[in-house]
């Protein structure tokens, strides 16, 4: 009897997944064989992950197993370290290959090491195929042999790259092995806090409603008031979907608003390729030179106050409220909150990287940890660090109407239009919403003495 081991992480899809059709087509030849899909719920990832990770990966889970079901196959869950859960698992059912696409992260690679020789002990191969990407991280290099520190340049060489076109569903044929384990983890919400519906037809219902306004997307990505982006973080984050099949639904569109949503695709690949060559900077700074600048430690009123969005600045307060109700920030304003923890208030980036990765849904290292040097200057983008963001002058300019802040933050929902940006200074303030904590002009003064002293 011929099995095989397919072992699910951040690839939670039947459709376009090389790893699962490597997994049937081991045991195709045989006529008893079967393939046992796995999910291991890994303590050093369940346990730093925030509850919005863990209750979407729940669902997630279950859905992919519905959707296994009606093809006659069941998840396999179990809890445990994956060097040592795999290969028992392996022992269990006698398998002779175990199946995954590749991770490319600083843990998962160590891990897939480990577990790879712990299963040649064993004589149980371990296949990589795929990966979350439309191109595995360290495949772009520039004329010199060199990974590209720069968006742009990478960005012209992926394309100019390309990757493959989308695998299918797995053969209706493939025939499916269970084994004990149906420890699915269970994450109760805070109140308040709603998350979109996770699993692969989720994400196929949403990517399929974008398409219909892709059209729109360049000149609506950047309004928080308006629907305007895909909403597919948390469906990529997981492999619900894979890049490559939402950039083969892009590939006949000639509109701008495609074009952008490939460059922002892009722009997730050139950070998990800026992490596979730099793992260190998932923590420490991309350009050293930084590092010596001067912070300040969270205070308890300054950092509370940005991280329950009660710092008087309502396009800030909007942003961290979103955080907190639903697991995800709009992008633009993702910039713009970061931007005042580290150059308003003075608290090193670290600090804010590590509470959104708590409230993330879609909170990917690579992304989230160098979106955060982006904005505290410190990381790959060449514009420098005195690129301050005016909070008031960028709620003015990216939600006009108030919109997006009345949604967030009721307290202001009665102002006017020009009131509702900055209710403090044109006196309309209500009891219940807070005066600003700082004076941004004199904020962005000394964030520049600062840098300016960093320098020397």
């Amino acid at each position: 009897m011929t099995t095989s081991l397919l072992w699910y992480r951040r690839d939670l899809r039947l459709r376009d997944h090389p790893a699962l059709l490597s997994a049937a087509s081991a045991v195709a030849d045989d006529d008893r064989g079967g393939v046992v899909p796995v999910f291991v719920v890994d303590p050093a990832l369940w346990g730093p992950a925030g509850p919005s990770r863990r209750a979407y990966l729940s669902a997630s889970l279950r859905a992919l197993d519905d959707a296994l079901s009606e093809r006659g196959g069941r998840l396999v869950v179990r809890s445990g370290d994956p060097v040592e859960v795999i290969p028992r698992l392996a022992e269990e059912v006698s398998a002779e290959s175990v199946h995954v696409s590749a991770d490319f992260g600083p843990y998962g690679r160590r891990r897939d090491e480990q577990v790879e020789k712990a299963l040649a002990e064993k004589d149980v191969a371990f296949e990589r195929l795929g990966s979350p990407y439309a191109v595995a991280p360290g495949t772009v290099l520039n004329g010199s042999g060199k990974p590209y520190q720069v968006f742009t340049p990478f960005s012209r060489a992926w394309n100019e790259h390309g990757w493959r076109e989308p695998a299918g569903l797995p053969p209706s044929s493939t025939r499916w092995r269970e084994a004990t384990g149906r420890d699915f983890p269970d994450e109760s919400l805070p109140d308040g806090l709603e998350l979109p519906t996770a699993g692969e037809e989720a994400a196929r219902r949403r990517w399929k409603a974008f398409l219909e306004h892709v059209a729109d997307y360049a000149e609506d990505r950047d309004k928080p008031g308006v629907d305007g982006t895909s909403r597919m973080s948390a469906h990529l984050k997981w492999g619900e979907v894979h890049p490559r099949t939402l950039l083969a639904d892009l590939a006949d569109l000639r509109n701008q608003g495609a074009q952008t949503y490939r460059t922002e695709l892009a722009w997730r690949e050139f950070y998990a390729d800026v992490l596979w060559h730099r793992p260190d900077s998932a923590r420490e700074y991309y350009r050293p030179e930084l590092a010596g600048m001067q912070y300040d430690l969270p205070t308890r009123r300054e950092f509370t106050a940005w991280q329950e969005g009660r710092t008087g600045f309502p396009i800030v307060d909007a942003g961290m409220r979103q955080l907190r109700a639903s697991g995800w920030m709009h992008n633009r304003v993702r910039m713009i909150v970061a931007s005042f923890l580290v150059k308003d208030l003075h608290i090193e980036w670290q600090h804010g990287a590590r509470h959104f990765l708590h409230w993330l849904v879609d909170g990917d290292l690579a992304s989230n940890q160098h979106g955060w040097q982006w904005t505290a200057g410190t990381g790959t983008d060449a514009a420098p660090y005195f690129r301050v963001f005016n909070p008031t002058t960028q709620g003015k300019k990216f939600d006009p109407t108030g919109a997006y802040i009345r949604r967030w933050v009721p307290e202001l929902a009665d102002l006017s239009d020009r009131d509702v940006h900055e209710p403090e200074a044109r006196g309309v303030r209500p009891d219940d919403y807070p005066a600003p904590i700082v004076d941004h002009a004199e904020e962005r003064r000394e964030a520049l003495s600062r840098y300016e002293e960093a320098r020397r």
